[in-house]
């Protein structure tokens, strides 16, 4: 063939290929055009027919050069909300959302296939609130029967997913669990629009962090993963095939299953790293342990296994089962290249916690140890059960601790000191059972000295030597001997020894001497110091048996000593504040404990106490032992309401007239005060002033008791709106929002317009006195029950008396203003009243008057019937008219106290009574 014929060839060929080029860049250009309409018609009514969750985008673009070759739609700014309860939150966001589009069922079938979704820059938030509810469920379900009166629909056939550049957070309130990943970056590639698929991943994430009950786990972890995850739409199940993962320089296998329930999770979890090197361990552990591990050698071989397993249903509280089994072998720690680095470092630990329930976990440490030169440290452990522990261990070790935390390179303490020990221990610790696992060795501790950075100055010279021993694992046959335990601090020693045994009958030889500044010591250990500075001074020997102090035997204790205390605060159960002892010097002598001008605090009261407190190391060590003692208390200002129990109790809500439901509402309670059973004290008491339930108490004492969790006031006085009142009581605390009491008060001559201003309970049970002016005087016997805001409970109480009117002045009472009007006398509107005594009794929220007679402007009112404490009346009266009230008027007196209703007559309605419910 010629050379011109060649060139023809080549030039036609050329040509063609030329045309061919610029169709395809035509129809490259064309088709988007084209089938723009169709397709972006087609999004829309997806979206509107399959996503229950709001959806909002900028723009929308189609072009086959955004991820060339594919043909992709392009949503820009994407915002898609999430389901119920999260429907008005962000779910997913996005830079830009594109759908890679297939060409052929776009030209050649009425189905408009998505088969690649690309997210760039986007971020997914996911969450999942208490009870399980997920803001991920926007996918509408339908029926098989339902179909599309149009013929043409948009399929999700997917094939590739790809993720670029985003962030995620995974936050699951129902299982506590926390996630987030940033710089995410992924592909996904399988048959998506199967039933069940394959799905191969590739994961790189350049921050992960993850926390679990507020504690992390993984900080700031870069990951790279291969993932084969098997899929099943239709059970929403994935199964984890092959998942090979690269936390920072630690290599994990990660295999399981997870299937979504209709209310929970089902999860089988395997993650394990075998013969991984020590190092590589500490590289996938927080940030803080990084710049530990800059500075440390580390070697040894290391295999991690973590398995959770079973379902997770928070409104059921279900919960699957977590095991972590962790295990090294020849380990070697040197810290800053440590002249005596850790070596021989073995770890075997296997931890199983059922149902994720920490009462019931099981830590089986079959070998703890390490070696610095010939210096060894030995254990073994296996602990099952928190409440009633099984315990089976060994402890064995002859070590330098300065040595030992130099080569750790534990931060921010200093340690000294040789320590030395040999224990074992098997059985069972039940308290409620006495029994105590069978327990015999040692811990000696020798030249000791501990430093932190929280306090300039260490403790020093250090003793500890320590035995015990119990062959029968019962509380009876333990003894524990301290022989001894002593330290300097801040230059001034504390000395402790202690020989203990029968810890059923305890057998005690205690001796302590020293000074100890409990504000500073406590900043040794820690950077919060105490709110108080408190001190503590001991010289004591306390010798004898429990027994014998219980039974009053004295002469058989050797107890005496000093112990001086300042500043300290004591909390208790049965208060919500602390108490302080301000200063005080306690002189022990056989059981007694003696005290002289000690000054105490709570809140805003203050004490200065002077009496003995009797069997205190009884009362100190078991819960059975009664404290008794005699003391007087004098005050400046006591304030009662802060002695009460702070709780939040749901009550009973009253029923609804309208409705008739009842509901039960949530009510703030402060609580009764509670009374320790565990208390024979005797108490003389004085105080300036007292202040309870808006009562402002004067000049108050008398002689207090408290026994078997009762109060019992006798001779008690006080002075109250000017007036000296008498009172005899007895008052105790059933539950924490409920108290019996009884009590016989005498008040004389008192001015009912200062009660009725100034006490609460006056105004309530008494408030037609509002507009009375006088002076009364009051001797009555009450008893009832207060609820936890130690109110009275007016069904409660009952008993009775006798109120003594002199010289009262009533002014615009409604009830006397009505039998005026009714009878047409003014001079009834607003009476005067002198030397009446009104007697009454109180039961089932009914106020019972006696009859009683008086007279005023020439008539002679005659008054008897019932109200009740609520302000109801049932009164009948006789208007006696002058001059000698011979004749009189009949009179009713029904209705209420603000809306009383008189009538000429003899007839009256009774009033309903209120039972007591309790």
């Amino acid at each position: 063939m010629s050379e011109s014929k060649k060139k023809s060839i080549l030039l036609k060929t050329a040509k063609y290929l030329g045309i061919t080029f610029v169709v395809i860049i035509g129809l490259l250009f064309l088709t988007p055009i084209i089938f723009a309409d169709k397709i972006k018609e087609q999004i829309k009514k997806t979206a509107n027919e399959k996503l229950s969750a709001e959806l909002n985008y900028s723009d929308v673009s189609l072009s086959f050069f955004h991820h060339f070759p594919s043909l992709t739609l392009t949503l820009n700014d994407l915002n898609l909300n999430g389901s119920a309860p999260y429907a008005k939150e962000k779910f997913i966001t996005a830079k830009e959302v594109s759908f890679g589009i297939n060409v052929v069922s776009l030209i050649f079938s009425k189905t408009v296939e998505i088969d690649q979704i690309y997210l760039s820059d986007s971020f997914i938030n996911v969450k999942v609130n208490a009870i399980g509810e997920a803001n991920y469920n926007i996918y509408k379900s339908s029926s098989k029967q339902e179909k599309s009166k149009d013929s043409t629909e948009t399929a999700l056939k997917l094939e590739r997913i790809e993720i670029i550049n985003s962030k995620i957070i995974y936050d699951d309130q129902s299982t506590k669990v926390h996630f987030n990943a940033l710089g995410f970056n992924y592909l996904g590639k399988g048959d998506l629009n199967k039933a069940i698929f394959d799905l191969h991943s590739n994961a790189k994430i350049d921050k992960l962090n993850i926390v679990y009950e507020d504690e992390p786990y993984l900080m700031n972890k870069k990951v790279d993963a291969e993932l084969i995850t098997k899929v099943n739409v239709n059970s929403l199940s994935f199964f984890f095939e092959q998942n090979n993962l690269k936390i920072n320089q630690l290599i994990v296998d990660f295999k399981g299953k997870f299937d979504f329930l209709k209310d929970g999770y089902r999860m089988d979890f395997v993650i394990k790293s075998d013969n991984s090197d020590l190092h590589d361990v500490f590289t996938a552990l927080p940030p803080k342990y990084i710049t530990w591990l800059s500075k440390t050698e580390l070697k040894g071989n290391t295999n991690l296994l973590f398995t959770l397993k079973g379902d997770y249903i928070a409104s059921q509280n279900i919960a699957p089962d977590l095991n972590l089994d962790v295990k090294i072998a020849d380990g070697f720690v040197n810290y800053n290249k440590n002249a005596f680095p850790v070596s021989n470092l073995n770890l075997e630990v296997k931890t199983k916690v059922p149902s994720l329930n920490p009462d019931i976990a099981i830590v089986d440490a079959k070998n703890l140890s390490l070696n610095i030169n010939q210096d060894y440290l030995k254990s073994k452990f296996f602990v099952k059960g928190i409440n009633t522990t099984e315990i089976n261990g060994e402890f064995k070790a002859k070590i330098d601790l300065e040595k030992l935390t130099k080569a750790l390179g534990i931060p921010d303490i200093e340690l000294k000191g040789i320590l030395t020990g040999d224990i074992k221990t098997n059985g069972k610790f039940d308290q409620k059972n006495r029994l105590f696992p069978a327990t015999k060795g040692f811990i000696d501790l020798n030249n000791g000295y501990i430093k932190t950075k929280y306090y300039p100055n260490p403790i020093t010279h250090i003793i500890v030597k320590s035995n015990i021993d119990n062959q029968k694992g019962t509380f009876d046959d333990l003894k524990v001997k301290l022989k001894p335990a002593q330290f300097t601090f801040e230059g001034k020693p504390v000395f402790v020894s202690a020989d203990l045994s029968n810890f059923d009958d305890l057998n005690y030889d205690v001796k302590a001497k020293g000074e100890l500044d409990v504000s500073k010591i406590y900043k040794v250990f820690s950077q919060k110091g105490l709110d108080l500075d408190g001190f503590i001074k001991a010289d004591l020997v306390l010798k004898g048996k429990q027994s014998d102090a219980a039974k009053g035997n004295y002469n058989k204790l050797q107890n005496k000593g000093t112990l001086e205390l300042r500043n300290i605060g004591i909390a208790s159960e049965y208060l919500p504040k602390k108490f302080i002892i301000k200063e005080g010097i306690f002189k022990i002598n056989q059981d007694k404990m003696s005290f002289n001008n000690f000054l105490a605090a709570y809140g805003q009261s203050d004490f200065k106490m002077n009496g003995y407190l009797q069997n205190v190391f009884n009362y100190a060590t078991t819960n059975t032992g009664i404290l008794k003692g005699s003391f007087t208390v004098t005050s400046r200002y006591i304030n009662v309401d802060e002695f009460m129990s702070a709780t939040e109790t749901s009550i009973p809500a009253t029923k609804n007239p309208e409705s008739q439901s009842e509901k039960t509402n949530t009510t703030s309670q402060t609580g009764v005060i509670i009374i320790p059973t565990n208390l024979n004290l005797q108490l003389m008491a004085n105080a300036q002033k007292v202040y309870f339930d808006k009562l402002n108490l004067q000049n108050a004492k008398g002689n207090l008791s408290m026994k078997n969790g009762k109060l019992t006031m006798q001779n008690t006085g006080f002075n109250l709106i000017g007036c000296n009142v008498s009172m005899n009581g007895n008052y105790q605390a059933t539950t924490s929002q409920k108290a019996i009491f009884d009590y016989n008060i005498k008040a004389s001559d008192f001015s009912i317009k200062r009660a009725y201003n100034e006490i609460e309970v006056f105004r309530k049970m008494a408030s037609a006195a509002e507009k009375a002016r006088g002076i009364v005087s009051l001797d009555y016997k009450l008893k009832g029950r207060l609820n936890g805001n130690m109110e009275p409970v007016y069904p409660s109480l009952t008993g009775g008396g006798t109120l003594s009117v002199k010289d009262v002045k009533v002014r615009g009472l409604k009830m006397f203003s009505a039998v005026s009007k009714e009878t047409n006398s003014e001079s009834m509107k607003n009476p005067d009243v002198s030397k009446v005594d009104i007697k009454t009794t109180i039961k089932n929220n009914i106020m019972t008057v006696e009859r009683f007679k008086f007279k005023f402007a020439g008539f002679r009112p005659r008054i008897e019937g019932t109200t009740s404490l609520d302000g109801k009346l049932n009164l009948k009266m006789r208007l006696g008219l002058p001059p000698l009230g011979i004749f009189g008027i009949p009179l009713t007196v029904t209705g209420t106290q603000n809306n009383p209703k008189v009538k000429v007559g003899r007839n009256t309605e009774d009033l309903e009574e209120t039972q007591d419910t309790e």
